[in-house]
């Protein structure tokens, strides 16, 4: 049997599940020794550890800050991934119109959670979200999940928070219209519950894709990207496209964890400050904003979206009234 085919069935046994309790690979050669057949040097060991490490079918998996080994979980349902409202029988969902109803209506609930403190926490951060949900629906076609973001976040030319409303700049208002030139910033994202191997480079060509016509992409995870082979994957994606990846922090229990969704929205600054406590933001690369919109691209998804006809609406509002306020749905 051949040293890969021993450490797969060895490790599994050896490795913690937990990243924090992360295995030094000195002691991991140790352990691994007493169940080896044949003699293999440290360095060959640490070779293999490296390599299964950067493979998304190996049990091993190196953290991203540290020197440890832990175990790779299996790769969760394509629920995980998917949007609140997208249809069971789409796409690579297939495999969960079986699945217990408590089960998919949990994973639902922890997606939803994570839309609302998305929003809650760029709303404080004085970005202003409006959300894609009509283009999820259950009749949607798949396509969709190439062509539209779950949130846009718009950056105006001012200070403060969407809580509440400001005042534009009158002076950089009206220099920008006469040079054409939009007075705020559009970025898409793509939000996703889980990162792992088997899926980031969908999720991160969705967002681009998502995100073409506007001036950046961002693509959002709940869940901590504790793996390095991923973290590095993910930078040298960033680096070429220049979408920006952001990690939450939050785990399947501490979403569990969370109030409603509705709660989270709606609550008192205390509350809010509470569960803006919970999250461990790890920026792994920033956005790359591009200068221009690509007005044609969203002319072209005016006259497809209702969503995005008013997205348009409300930023043209906000515009003519001289202030950058939240959206309403009217």
């Amino acid at each position: 049997m051949s040293l890969r085919q021993q450490l797969s069935d060895i490790l599994p046994t050896l490795l913690p599940g937990n990243p924090a309790d992360s295995i030094k690979g000195t002691e991991l050669i140790r352990l691994t020794r007493l169940q080896l057949t044949g003699n293999y040097s440290d360095a060959s060991l640490r070779y293999h550890f490296s390599i299964m490490s950067c493979d998304p079918a190996s049990p091993i998996a190196k953290v991203e800050k540290g020197q440890g080994y832990y175990r790779r979980s299996a790769p969760l349902p394509a629920l995980s991934g998917a949007q609140e409202l997208l249809a069971l029988t789409q796409g690579r969902l297939e495999d969960l119109t079986t699945a217990d109803q408590d089960v998919v209506d949990e994973t639902m609930l922890r997606i939803r959670k994570f839309r609302a403190v998305v929003t809650r926490y760029f709303e404080i951060n004085g970005r202003f979200p409006f959300a894609f949900r009509q283009a999820f629906a259950k009749d949607s076609p798949i396509s969709n999940l190439w062509k539209y973001p779950e949130l846009v976040l718009v950056d105006w030319e001012t200070g403060g928070s969407p809580d509440e409303e400001m005042s534009l700049d009158e002076t950089m208002l009206a220099f920008k219209q006469r040079l054409g030139i939009a007075p705020f910033r559009l970025h898409a994202a793509r939000l996703r519950i889980q990162p792992s191997l088997q899926t980031y480079r969908e999720d991160f060509f969705q967002t681009l894709a998502v995100s073409m016509w506007a001036q950046g992409g961002e693509l959002v995870y709940a869940a901590p990207i504790e793996d390095e082979a991923l973290a590095d994957g993910l930078r040298k994606m960033s680096a070429n496209f220049g979408v920006g990846v952001t990690s939450f922090g939050l785990t399947a229990d501490a979403l569990d964890e969370l109030p409603r969704p509705a709660n989270i929205l709606n609550a008192h600054p205390r509350e809010t400050e509470a569960i803006m406590a919970k999250l461990d933001i790890n920026r792994i690369s920033g956005a790359v904003s591009r200068p221009h919109l690509d007005w044609t691209a969203l002319s072209s998804m005016r006259n497809e979206s209702e969503e995005a006809e008013k997205l348009v609406g409300w930023l043209t509002r906000c515009i003519d009234g001289r202030r950058a306020e939240a959206f309403k749905d009217e």
